[in-house]
């Protein structure tokens, strides 16, 4: 489940940095911070 959760959140943030080269800032912003949120590393959402 953690290997999930890390490539969940490995993805968000990529996507979160080609919407910011996209000029979508806020979008990309929101992205990021919910892809270090869902990561193992951060405030894991589902424990």
């Amino acid at each position: 489940m953690a290997t999930i959760l890390w490539i969940i959140a490995v993805v968000l943030v990529i996507a979160g940095i080609v919407a910011l080269f996209r000029r979508q800032i806020l979008w990309g912003i929101v992205l990021i911070v919910v892809g270090l949120l869902v990561g193992p590393g951060g405030v894991s959402l589902f424990t």
